[in-house]
């Protein structure tokens, strides 16, 4: 039997629920999932191996209208996931009526790849609501497979990964079969610490912040990790650190067992907060911290 490969990418709105899914398919939590809008900053790959296939999914950020140089790059990451597609999975969810961004919208009903259209959280809906969100989407984008679907549940997600990789292309692998990513151990450790400041922190203090790991020194029975959050103002530091150090103690005890999870051993994790003003808008910074490639 001949050997498929090929990149599945998922896009569509902020919190619709891509995360989720591509968790689901590969069955590591590679992504960071919280009820914030512009959780997902990174283009995050995840591959699932077979004995004759490799599906690289390709979580996205959720699609939005750019304000500042970060979110113009999170959006860069977004078209760059149309370019390379052998599959595209456009995700909805129950009551959603169009994509936020009409020129990408475009570029879904023009393509000339598979498309197919996920309707998620209809665990939520009932069949009156489905059926008329199904009919809404085959009229609106009519070359696209549509499947409802429920990817915290856990409904239809196999079927739709089964159809995923009958699609996919006749390729040998691109990666290596043992490999699960592309992001290298300290960008999880960024990103389980920043989901604790999007559960735990208000208002703007979780968009300012980025995560950087300094130190990441791994022994048989430990790893040692030492992290800045960086912050845009001195008041952000104040909240991030809380009173007494108690607010920045609680993000540091949750990401601490979720790294222990993550990694099977014992973690010790140093956290300090450090102010990096308008980081956002600063290029160099955004490059450094993987967000500008130009």
């Amino acid at each position: 039997m001949a050997h498929k490969a090929g990149f599945v990418n998922i896009i569509g709105n902020p919190n619709v629920g891509k995360s989720t899914l591509m968790n689901a398919f590969v069955g590591e939590k590679l992504s960071i999932i919280t009820s914030k809008a512009q959780t997902t900053r990174h283009r995050i790959l995840g591959i699932v191996n077979g004995e004759d296939f490799q599906a690289i999914l390709s979580d996205t950020p959720g699609i939005i209208k750019p304000a500042y140089d970060l979110q113009q790059s999170m959006m860069d990451f977004v078209k760059s996931a149309f370019e390379d597609a052998d599959i595209l999975i456009y995700m909805v969810e129950i009551g959603e009526q169009e994509l936020k961004d009409e020129a990408f919208f475009k570029k879904i009903t023009n393509a000339t790849i598979p498309v197919l259209l996920l309707l998620n959280k209809i665990d939520i809906s009932n069949q009156g609501q489905l059926e008329e969100q199904v009919a809404h989407w085959t009229a609106k984008v009519p070359n696209a497979e549509i499947y409802p679907i429920s990817a915290l549940q856990g409904f239809n997600v196999a079927q739709v990964f089964n159809r995923v990789v009958e699609l996919l292309p006749e390729s040998p692998a691109f990666y290596p079969k043992d490999t699960l990513t592309d992001k290298p151990e300290r960008f999880f450790v960024n990103e389980i610490i920043r989901e604790k400041i999007l559960m735990h922190y208000k208002k703007e203090v979780p968009y300012s912040v980025e995560i950087d790991t300094e130190e990441f020194f791994e022994d048989e029975l430990i790893i040692r990790m030492r992290s800045i959050i960086m912050v845009e103002r001195e008041t952000q530091k104040g909240i991030i650190i809380g009173h007494k150090g108690t607010a920045l103690k609680r993000v540091g005890v949750e990401a601490r067992k979720d790294l222990e999870k993550f990694f099977g051993k014992q973690v010790h994790l140093e956290l300090y907060v450090k102010v990096n003003k308008n980081w956002r808008n600063d290029s160099k910074q955004l490059k450094r911290f993987g967000y500008n490639k130009k």
